[in-house]
């Protein structure tokens, strides 16, 4: 393989499942509030407990009791990826199963919220939508396609909420996203070395939503989120003695996906809540990924494709149901199971998330602090299954399936002002 050929192919392959290493389908982070984690997310457009209702119903804002409140969280992340090696070819038939290709992953946000007058309240989000990693140790049998995942991004949502009547309120916001991606492999020639891949952009959407409560103790809730496209640019260089002549600058397009919510929460009786959703989410925007060269190299002249990506990514569906179990005034008991598609298939899947269908169990437990505000802790676990991958590169394949799965730990407080 000439040096040429093995730059191009190694950007091709590092570049094949950009932000492809999340706890949810697709590359999405599945949990944004504390409280909703032992809930499996259930009902999350018509639960309203606190401020982080910003992000899943901004209308719900009306329905907080403490209209003041600030909520910040922290989520931890352990997804695990474990390759095994089911009849890999050429150069793909060598080397190690690459380790646990999961990693540790430390998501933190917070929510805030206020009146200005009794019927019109505003808030803000700051989170993180999408991303987390995946790496695999240097010399494993998918190092051409993947090494180092790191995919970063930071949300500000400003929003505000009205309540039309005792029955209905409606809410909107704006969306102002940042992301960064950050993806090596191994170029296939020593000379070369790795290649890596840096990138960014800022994105703008917006997010709509609804809530109608036709008798005290239950509310129906629905919400939307646009896609945001980005105009990604960067750089790939690589770390071999030879690589510096094979480097530039590259830009490419990328669309993260809208998505819409229908949720329920009914107050059963004093001590039971139940709540269920269901989430679609438009992944057919990702169909394929062309990078282009922006400055001229020896891998290749300014304004040639570098690389076409296919994804053929499908939309999916989320569906959740959840319990509350009220212990007395103070604790609060949650349940949630709720079940995930993924947008991939058996064609274009990648190493960088080896992605399936999942099924969720969590469990979760409220706290109410005398003359305070509210702890949350939430634990869900994910039951993945088995993905397979058969990724060519030139003469090569590497196939194999995937043993995965992923827990989630939430701890969130809520303070009122």
């Amino acid at each position: 393989m000439n040096a040429r050929n093995a730059a191009s192919l190694a950007v091709a392959a590092a570049l094949g499942c950009l932000a492809n290493e999340a706890v949810a389908g697709g590359f999405a982070i599945g949990v944004q509030s504390g409280s909703a984690t032992g809930n499996a997310v259930a009902g999350g457009a018509a639960v309203a407990e606190d401020a982080s209702v910003i992000w899943s119903n901004p209308a719900g804002m009306m329905e907080l009791k403490q209209s003041r409140q600030l909520t910040t969280a922290i989520h931890v992340f352990r997804p695990s990826f474990r390759f095994q090696n089911t009849g890999s070819t050429g150069a793909f038939a060598v080397g190690s199963d690459g380790g646990d290709g999961g990693d540790w992953a430390y998501v933190p946000n917070a929510f805030f919220t206020m009146p200005i007058t009794d019927r019109l309240r505003v808030g803000l989000a700051i989170n993180a939508p999408f991303g987390l990693t995946t790496n695999y140790d240097q010399g494993w049998q998918g190092q051409l396609v993947a090494l180092k995942s790191q995919i970063q991004t930071l949300n500000l949502n400003p929003a505000i909420a009205y309540r039309v009547n005792n029955m209905l309120s409606v809410g909107a916001g704006v969306n102002v996203q940042m992301i960064r991606a950050k993806l090596s492999s191994f170029s296939g020639a020593a000379a070369l070395g790795n290649v890596n891949l840096k990138a960014d952009d800022v994105g703008y959407g917006y997010n709509l939503g609804a809530m109608v409560q036709p008798r005290d103790g239950t509310r129906f809730g629905v919400s939307y989120r646009s896609r945001i496209k980005y105009s990604l640019d960067g750089n790939v260089n690589f770390t071999g003695p030879a690589g510096a002549a094979f480097g530039s600058d590259v830009s490419a397009d990328l669309t993260v996906p809208d998505s819409a919510s229908f949720s329920v929460f009914h107050r059963l009786n004093r001590d039971w809540e139940l709540m269920a959703d269901a989430t679609w989410t438009g992944w057919d925007r990702l169909q394929q990924l062309a990078v282009v060269r922006t400055t001229t190299s020896a891998g290749g002249a300014a304004g040639s494709t570098l690389t076409t990506i296919p994804f053929r990514w499908d939309n999916t569906w989320r569906f959740g149901v959840g319990a509350n179990y009220n212990v007395h005034d103070r604790m609060k008991i949650r349940l949630g199971v709720a079940f995930d598609e993924t947008p991939t298939n058996d064609g274009t899947r990648s190493p960088r998330l080896p992605d399936q269908d999942r099924t969720w169990l969590a469990a979760g437990l409220q706290y109410r602090v005398p003359r305070a505000g509210v702890l949350e802790i939430g634990y869900a676990h994910e039951f993945i299954r088995d993905a397979t991958v058969n990724n060519a590169l030139g003469a090569s394949n590497l196939v194999g399936k995937f043993d995965n799965k992923a827990n989630i730990l939430s701890l969130q407080y809520s303070h009122p002002f």
